[in-house]
């Protein structure tokens, strides 16, 4: 295995790649989606505990929906055991990416610790007022320091487990070595990441304008009941579509074969 440096044009490329893979199983690839913000939900109702357990399964989601999403591309149907892919492997593999979860559930709650002493603890901020503006509420939420520095704090941690979890999977690789990997792959594709940002900042714009007509057409109490299930399926989309940065990033000898039967 060894990095491939791609052009910066390629970002664009995998925001059409990811597309595509999820309108040919759109109610799979968002199925599998759906069930892990759903147990993610469950678990925020344990108190600390939960919350911690869902960041340590982020690794092992993101590396089934890059499995499902693999299925997908190769025109086979992504059953939902895929989500468990992680844990279908070898001990060794599933001690790892355990290992990457622990870690990632450190680092995130060191970021929002961090935050929330630049920004304040927003669970203990008195609630808005009934007639609030959201516009100002969303403008006073962007203008806050603590909201800033939690994404310039996770912009590193971003890097690093963004193919981590896949490199640990498909090729075996030990903890330490594939967040290097990881940042490493990030950094040398920069332009094509850049872009890639680039092309699903602007898909999730358009669907915000979508969503502003369809307000204006049917009202706010119907943009009520579609805006959460319109974001899950704009999230199900751009998870989709991570598989193939981690594809075209990475030469190998041969394609890496799961370890776990599908």
């Amino acid at each position: 295995m060894k990095l491939h440096i791609v052009p910066a044009r390629t970002g664009f490329t995998w925001v059409r790649l990811g597309t595509r893979t999820f309108l040919r199983q759109p109610l799979a690839l968002a199925g599998l989606f759906f069930m892990f913000m759903a147990l993610v939900t469950v678990l925020a109702l344990v108190p600390v505990v939960g919350s911690v357990v869902a960041l340590v399964l982020v690794p092992a989601a993101t590396l089934g929906i890059m499995a499902a999403s693999r299925e997908a591309d190769a025109g086979r149907f992504p059953m939902p055991s895929l989500l468990l892919t992680g844990f279908r492997a070898d001990r060794q593999r599933t001690r790892t990416l355990l290992t990457l979860g622990l870690i990632y559930a450190v680092a995130v709650t060191v970021v929002l610790g961090l935050a929330a002493l630049v920004g304040g603890d927003p669970a203990s901020a008195p609630p808005p007022p009934a007639d609030a503006d959201p516009t100002e509420l969303a403008r006073d939420a962007l203008l806050g320091g603590g909201l800033w520095l939690a994404m310039l704090l996770y912009l590193p941690i971003g890097m690093a487990f963004w193919h981590a979890p896949a490199l640990t999977h498909w090729h075996g690789i030990g903890p330490a070595q594939s967040l290097f990997y990881s940042v490493m792959a990030c950094w040398a594709n920069k332009g094509a990441m850049l872009a890639y940002m680039a092309g699903w900042v602007f898909m999730f714009m358009a669907s915000s304008v979508v969503l502003s007509l369809m307000a204006a057409l049917l009202g706010p109490a119907l943009l009520g009941v579609i805006l959460y299930p319109m974001v899950l399926l704009m999230a199900s989309l751009f998870h989709a579509s991570v598989y193939f940065t981690y594809r075209d990033s990475f030469q190998t000898d041969d394609t890496p074969a799961d370890t776990a039967a599908t």
